[in-house]
């Protein structure tokens, strides 16, 4: 078992069959020379076949073949840690693939074996709501007419199933031995309340299992196990924790299987919420970091413009999610509701079960977070159970016989419960909810909550201080594969905060060019074109059907509207063929442009180097103008990547190297990222605590700026609103006064009680300072020259690079104790 380790960044990779775990090694040294400290990898383990994912596991013993294997996974981690990078790895505890049961023995034994399998302990079957039998939903309105007997087993399409020992005669047809067995054909239509297996929210190719249970946590964990003991792999990422029967225990299980090793919970956290205190892990995967950073880079007065702009704006988010998570429990997620009711049943006999399953599901619709874990968080549930009967009071009287049972941290139902507010919450506000408001979308992200527009630069210290303090090493990111826009997309979309009569005369515009009869979705979906622009005709037409049928307001999934998707395919196209539409488009990206890259430098360098360990999502080194998935998991161009940081780095053939212009081919985010990872892994001392800085000046609302102890990160906000006001003028940035080195341009600044920013920032809408003999100890070739003639001497070897740390801590002792008398 290796020591523990923390990272002080990450690189996450998607693993597939086209960027398989060999193909993965070969991108070690150019994650290495960004700068980032660990590589990051999506689910490993063998999954369905031609999974893009990996999180449909079906065999935990080994890595998935497709991906490379066991061989290619231990060659990556060895060329890894010879590379000095740590690994973490995803890993999913709470579900498998069954999508094709042949591919998983387990599910497989299940189908043939029923209660009697050596596994059936694995799975969370209701077997007294099936009469004995697993409801398999995989028929359509052919019925068993869809179903064929061939070599001994049933065949659905092209999808096999088992059959019982001695259950398939000569002479035998479908309908005979399907009765027979231990699972029963139903119509995909009876998942939503007839299913008796849990599940992964609404997916009914992902069962869950039961892996409170020490032989299915032993099992399903012996690779994991085996990772460790080998020294392959140094920290885990979990994903979906909530689904879990005992989230604590579970935690607790890993930690002791992992030796203590670095943990991160995919966890969803509302605002104000915190992670459970009891929980061994070092934080959560992020998006309640992300959150604040949209949020901050928000003009809060372009909020009453941008909410009437699409004229039908929903004016309370509380009661739409709570309706739209009422829609789930009665629908989607019918199932899990009746199941919880059934749990009930025994404690109140004379109630008619109607009631109970009504009172369930408007109790699961009034959560305001994922889950409560009891019996901490009990006040959550407590809130619930009364926003429930204070909605519905014809039902009191319900809420208040089942509420005992439900605040039980012993009675099955409450931990039933648990395992299902967080799948309603989800499917209900980040599948629906999200689609339905569009004042401005970049606030509809994973984990935030689109009614809390903007945050001050106040609030956001005070958070930094708070994560610094609390969770000093949870993750920070920007965009994920489960994003709903990446980060670039997102930044050029907060832009239209600032461009409120602007939006509003180009989106009434546009409408009346390519008219939507849904004017909510038609805003979001001019939004996407706007924000992620250039996008081409075939991912926009994709993501419009995804987002619009997510929406579930014009059209659906199951019941698509054809003349609604007509039109909406219509204004796609005209975005691209409408002399008239792209004008107003080209119009819009003339201003949106430059903001938009502020803005994405802005959040790039603030995530970096704020407190947390920050990840860099594939490719989000440049610019990354995505859409939720699988838009967002497209193939990367690390060739690409690795010959614009190779340019930055070095110098070209007219002598030293120049700064890169702000602008399309994304070098200067490539610089930003480069400088601030490689600082952060070479230089942690110079990121031990947070302190936010003061601006004075005509434009001091437009800087954020922080010190993390020796390094200082300035950058722009609100950059439309900078220009309307004439630039930065007289505003200072106040530092302890120190001299100082931009590690992005090479500039130097001399102790003072205040830098210029129309100085500092000349060139960057943003700037990394260190203490000057921090620049000065670093590494020649491995900083940017200065582009202009501010820029002296020394000015040619300041970026981050490796250096003796004794060079440096006398200077930064002196820092910690000036700032220690300013806290």
């Amino acid at each position: 078992m290796t020591a523990r380790r923390v990272p002080t960044s990450t690189y996450r990779l998607q693993v597939t069959a086209d960027f398989d775990l060999t193909t993965a090694q070969g991108v070690v040294d150019h994650i290495r020379d960004l700068g980032a400290d660990w590589v990051y990898l999506s689910p490993v383990l063998q999954a369905e076949p031609g999974s893009q994912h990996g999180y449909d596991v079906v065999d935990h013993t080994h890595v998935d073949t497709e991906r490379g294997g066991d061989d290619a996974f231990r060659a990556l981690a060895e060329a890894a840690h010879a590379a000095g990078l740590g690994v973490l790895v995803d890993v999913v505890p709470n579900h498998v693939g069954v999508a094709t049961p042949e591919a998983n023995p387990w599910w497989w034994s299940l189908l043939e074996s029923g209660q009697g399998s050596a596994v059936a302990w694995a799975f969370d079957v209701d077997w007294e709501a099936g009469d004995g039998r697993i409801r398999v939903p995989v028929l359509d309105d052919r019925l068993l007419d869809a179903v064929e007997l061939r070599d001994g087993k049933l065949f659905v399409g092209e999808t096999a199933y088992p059959t019982a020992p001695g259950t398939v005669q000569d002479g035998d047809d479908v309908e005979t031995v399907h009765a027979r067995q231990h699972y029963e054909f139903v119509h995909w239509k009876r998942a939503d309340h007839e299913l008796n297996y849990r599940r992964f929210f609404a997916v009914n190719t992902l069962a869950a299992i039961r892996v409170e249970e020490p032989e299915v946590f032993a099992a399903s964990h012996a690779a994991i196990g085996a990772w460790f003991r080998d020294g392959l792999v140094d920290g885990l990422r979990i994903d979906h924790p909530d689904g879990l029967y005992d989230p604590a225990g579970y935690l607790q299980d890993l930690h002791e299987l992992t030796g203590g090793a670095y943990t991160l919970v995919e966890k969803i956290l509302e605002p104000g919420e915190q992670l459970p205190s009891s929980w061994p892990v070092d934080g959560t995967t992020g998006y309640d970091a992300l959150a604040l950073v949209d949020r901050v880079l928000v003009d809060p007065a372009g909020e009453d413009a941008l909410t009437a702009a699409s004229g039908a704006e929903p004016a309370d988010w509380q009661q739409l999610t709570h309706d739209t998570r009422r829609g789930i429990a009665d629908g989607i997620l019918g199932s899990e509701v009746a199941r919880l009711a059934r749990l009930l049943a025994p404690e109140v006999p004379d109630l008619p079960q109607d009631r109970v399953v009504d009172a369930v599901a408007e109790i699961v619709a009034s959560f305001e977070v994922y889950r409560t874990y009891l019996p901490e968080g009990v006040h959550h549930l407590i809130d619930a159970l009364e926003r429930a009967a204070e909605s519905r009071p014809d039902l009191d009287d319900v809420i208040d016989r089942i509420a005992p049972s439900l605040v039980d941290p012993g009675h099955a139902a409450a931990i039933r419960l648990q395992q299902t507010s967080g799948m309603v919450m989800a499917k209900g506000v980040e599948d629906t909810a999200y689609y339905r408001t569009s004042r401005l979308t970049t606030l509809s992200e994973v984990g935030a909550d689109p009614s809390l527009f903007a945050v001050s630069v106040e609030d956001f210290h005070r958070a930094q201080r708070d994560r610094q303090g609390s969770w000093p090493h949870t993750m920070t990111t920007l965009t994920t594969h489960d994003t709903k826009r990446s980060e670039d997309t997102r930044a050029r979309i907060s832009v239209l905060a600032e461009l409120g009569s602007e939006w509003t005369a180009a989106l009434a515009r546009l409408q009346s060019l390519a008219p939507l009869d849904d004017a909510v979705f038609a805003d979001l979906l001019w939004q996407a074109i706007v924000g992620a622009r250039p996008a081409s005709r075939e991912r926009l037409h994709a993501y419009a059907e995804k987002a619009s049928r997510e929406a579930g307001d014009s059209t659906t999934w199951t019941e698509p509207d054809e003349a609604f998707e007509e039109q909406m395919h219509a204004l796609v196209d005209a975005a691209f063929d409408d002399p008239e539409v792209v004008a107003v488009l080209d119009e819009l990206d003339r201003t949106v442009d430059a903001a938009g890259w502020s803005n994405g430098l802005t959040q790039k360098l603030v995530q970096l180097t704020m407190p947390g360990v920050p990840d860099v999502y594939q490719g989000t080194e440049g610019w990354d103008r995505s859409l939720v998935d699988p838009d967002n998991r497209r193939p990367v161009d690390h060739a690409e990547l690795r010959h614009v940081l190779a340019t930055l780095d070095g110098p070209d053939d007219d002598g030293p190297e120049r700064l890169p212009a702000v602008g399309p081919d994304g070098a200067a985010k490539l610089l930003v990222v480069s400088r601030a990872l490689r600082l952060r892994r070479d230089r942690p001392e110079l990121f031990t605590r947070y302190l936010g800085l003061e601006a004075t000046g005509v434009a001091a609302d437009h800087v954020l700026a922080f010190d993390r102890g020796g390094a200082v990160t300035v950058a722009t906000r609100l950059p439309v609103g900078l220009e309307r006001v004439g630039g930065w003028a007289d505003t200072l940035v106040h530092p302890v006064p120190l001299d100082r080195v931009d590690l992005l341009t090479g500039r130097r600044f001399p102790a003072s009680r205040g830098i210029a920013l129309a100085d500092l920032l000349a060139d960057l809408p943003v700037a990394l300072l260190v203490p000057a003999e921090v620049a000065d100890a670093t590494t020649p070739g491995d900083a940017v020259a200065a582009s202009t003639p501010a820029s002296t001497g020394a000015g040619t070897t300041t970026a981050s690079g490796a250096g003796p740390d004794g060079a440096t801590v006398s200077d930064q002792q002196a820092e910690i104790e000036i700032l220690e008398g300013h806290a």
